[in-house]
């Protein structure tokens, strides 16, 4: 008999250790090996400690998924301690899944070992450890072997669920009602009381925020709140401030207590609020009440966050109103155009602004609080955001020009100018006004002097640019030109500072003719500037004789000659 062939070794072999990683398969710690062996041992007991209480008519095994099942499952509990029979069936590829999944975990049962485990991570119903034996679904050995838990439980159930059964699970209970989802009361009742949010009450609940006479006589309020109807009656509401900032969201912590977990099919849910200000007997846009409903539907499904629930409500309801004024959750009547502008945050020159422009409108106006605008065939004006600002930063590009032009009576290159100028540095709108309503305003009256600028000879011409220096940006900016003036302009600068009384430290900048014209030009120069004061703060008519008699002294003085007519 030939015997075997000599193995080949290498240095270092002995030495060497070999680790193989499973993913998904780890060392069972003891507490993990306990709860396995206690929880396996009933299983072994009672092959169907998994099942829910059916609480619905089965049909025939050949047309009922849930009757077939249990058959099968029959079949396995028959066979719990045949090794040989339980390795064959947990690899079957045909037949009931669950039968499969309950037979690889009574072999793991009747094996005993423990030790080294599987680990389930599921990104909605976390992770567990279970031994995994055979080609059964990873989902179903884990409901199986943690038929104690009573959202794992669900897991063996998939597959019925997407035929349309339905199973709801919760702490003291586990319950089957076949293809109708009828809640158990105490499944409404478990679920309420350890769901993310909480609530006070029994019949009636609420949750922070609200009150039980607000929920039972469905009384509204500013912020809005969510009202949830089960199908026993039961009636729950959820204030807009728990829904803002919850620990965990709201409806996975119901539905995954249910398979397949539609709350949508047991519960009904209504937003409750109307805008402030509209009125209690009129009925909401049914446009806004159909999109509520979406929004909704798409809560309850989990692909909307508890967060976002509040504002999306509002907005379904705000947009879909098509007359009036509304800003924020406000809406005033059509009627109401200066009660809307006095809610609005901002100076009375951009309220003014902002009225001139819907003075303007050929269409109704929705401006959204990113800054897009989007005309609107329905006469309503939307404004998402309450402040004048942001409201005008997006209205400047199409409607400044007619501000500049209604407000100001500015067209033409001047208003161009303006207008793009503020278009592009954007400054506060408040400020932009102010400022531009003073400077024109200075502007008017600086028009009021009786001569035009460079009408004048000189120096007289620079005793009027240094009136009109002062008068639009104040004494303190005629200093520089006083002092840096030529020729006889050089004396007119000299009388300017000494009226104002600024020719202390200033007397080495002009040489002495300078200085003694100037000095003999001071009086008639002082009665040119106070009667220059008078005309822009008072606008009388004696003061724009007393400055045509003080510039005639002036000139005269000054040996300009005669003046020509103003």
């Amino acid at each position: 008999m030939a015997g075997r062939p000599a193995e080949v070794s290498f240095p270092g072999d002995k030495n060497r250790r070999k680790k193989v990683r499973v993913r998904g398969i780890k060392q069972a710690s003891k507490q993990i090996q306990e709860r396995l062996e206690k929880d396996l041992d009933a299983l072994l007991d009672n092959p169907k400690i998994f099942l829910p209480k059916i609480n619905a008519t089965l049909g025939k095994p050949r047309r009922d998924m849930m009757a077939a099942s249990l058959k099968e499952i029959g079949y396995v509990e028959a066979k719990r301690h045949e090794r040989k029979w339980l390795a064959k069936r947990m690899v079957k590829r045909r037949g009931c899944t669950i039968s499969r999944a309950l037979a690889g975990s009574l072999l793991a049962a009747l094996e005993g070992d423990h030790s080294t485990v599987s680990v389930f991570n599921n990104p909605v119903y976390g992770s567990s450890s279970f031994i995994r034996r055979g080609n059964g679904k990873q989902s179903h050995q884990v409901g199986i072997q943690n038929f104690n838990h009573h959202k794992l439980r669900l897991l063996v159930w998939d597959d019925h669920a997407k035929a349309g059964h339905w199973f709801f699970s919760w702490k003291n209970g586990f319950e089957y009602t076949g293809l109708s989802p009828i809640a158990p009361d105490g499944w409404i009742e478990a679920t309420l009381d350890s769901a993310s949010i909480k609530f006070s009450g029994s019949e009636v609940r609420w949750t922070r925020g609200l009150d039980e006479d607000t929920v039972t006589n469905n009384l509204f309020n500013e912020a809005g709140w969510l009202k949830i109807t089960f199908q026993n009656g039961v009636i729950a509401g959820l204030s807009q401030s728990v829904l803002t900032k919850p620990e965990e969201p709201f409806v996975p912590s119901i539905a995954l207590t249910m398979m397949p977990p539609k709350i949508s099919e047991i519960i009904d849910a209504e937003w409750m609020w109307r805008p402030i200000g509209w009125p209690e007997d009129r009925p909401l846009p049914t446009q806004g009440l159909e999109k509520l409903d979406e929004i909704i539907l798409a809560w309850m499904s989990m692909t909307l966050e508890d967060s976002s629930l509040a504002r999306e409500c509002r907005t379904s309801i705000l947009n879909s109103i098509d007359d009036g004024f509304v800003s924020g959750m406000n809406w005033y009547d059509s009627d109401s155009k200066d009660d809307f502008l006095n809610f609005l945050s901002g100076s009375e020159d951009e309220k003014k602004a902002i009225s001139v422009i819907l003075e303007n409108l050929n269409s109704g106006i929705h401006v959204r609080q990113d800054g897009l605008t989007f005309d609107l065939e329905e006469s309503v004006v939307r404004f998402e955001d309450g402040s004048c600002h942001p409201i005008l930063v997006s209205l400047w590009d199409e409607h400044g020009m007619v501000v500049l032009k209604e407000m100001f009576n500015l067209e033409d290159e001047k208003a161009e100018e303006i207008y793009k100028k503020q278009l592009q540095r954007k400054q506060g709108f408040g400020a932009f006004l102010r400022e531009l309503s003073s400077n024109l305003s200075t502007a008017k009256k600086l028009d009021l002097l009786p001569w035009t600028k460079n009408q004048l000879p000189s120096p007289l011409s620079f005793a009027d640019k240094l009136i009109r220096k002062a008068g639009d940006d104040g004494v303190a900016s005629t200093v520089s030109m006083a002092r840096k003036a030529n020729g006889l302009e050089s004396a007119m600068g000299w009388a300017w500072l000494f009226v104002h009384e600024r020719t202390e430290s200033d007397a080495w900048r002009f040489d002495s003719s300078s200085r003694d014209k100037g000095s003999d030009w001071v009086p008639a120069l002082r009665m040119l500037w106070d009667s220059a004061e008078k005309i822009l703060t008072q606008n009388e008519k004696i003061n724009r004789e007393n400055y045509i008699t003080a510039m005639k002294k002036l000139a005269e003085i000054s040996g300009t000659g005669k003046l020509p007519k103003p």
